[in-house]
């Protein structure tokens, strides 16, 4: 899909589960405004942003490896990082989730973290103790695997890490359904719908 002027036009991804696959954990209700009110605003904001300039014709990886770290560019910066955050945080769920890892993912974490609820701990911890709004992070540092947690938009891909799943924290992610309890957000997301299916896929 392109604009008149031949530019790329950044579009919405279809969500990979319909908008009520992750009830009781994350309810319709928050998922058509967290989906179709806040991810499709951050693409409508960096359409609008790029547009006739040299980041038109560029990817969303490409734009945010451009514009990371320079205050001129902050404003596409922040909706282009939140493109790519939103989508990888809806992949990074599924109704099917929680459970257990595929072998070869399991094998990784137990030598990084000792086993599977240190991991799941450890993510946890990112994501209740993220002051303010941002993200929790499982991801491929060199050989090894690690959890990070960054703030409002910023992500492992400018930090030389490779992410393998994410956690939202942002309040728009789970006030509608915990209101100020964040954690039983974070853990139900953990026990039932995260997707190790995903992060197997992103470390292979």
């Amino acid at each position: 899909m392109s604009n008149q002027t031949g530019n790329v036009q950044h579009t919405l991804p279809p969500l990979p589960y319909a908008d009520n696959a992750l009830e009781p954990v994350i309810s319709a209700n928050t998922l058509s405004f967290h989906y179709g009110k806040h991810h499709k605003a951050y693409v409508d904001n960096l359409n609008k942003l790029i547009a006739g300039t040299e980041l038109a014709d560029m990817s969303l990886e490409q734009i945010i490896a451009a514009t990371a770290g320079k205050t001129d560019k902050a404003g596409i910066f922040n909706n282009a990082a939140q493109v790519w955050n939103h989508t990888f945080y809806w992949n990074s769920l599924s109704p099917k989730g929680g459970g257990e890892p595929p072998s070869s993912l399991k094998q990784k974490i137990e030598s990084s973290f000792g086993g599977l609820d240190a991991c799941k701990k450890e993510l946890a911890t990112a994501a209740t103790t993220q002051f303010g709004s941002g993200w929790a992070w499982l991801v491929k540092d060199g050989d090894s695997l690690k959890v990070i947690k960054t703030s409002n938009a910023d992500l492992p891909l400018i930090k030389g890490l490779k992410p393998l799943l994410t956690i939202d924290v942002w309040e728009h992610a789970y006030y509608l359904d915990y209101q100020n309890r964040r954690p039983d957000y974070v853990n139900a997301v953990l026990d039932k719908l995260i997707n190790w299916g995903f992060a197997a896929d992103n470390y292979a």
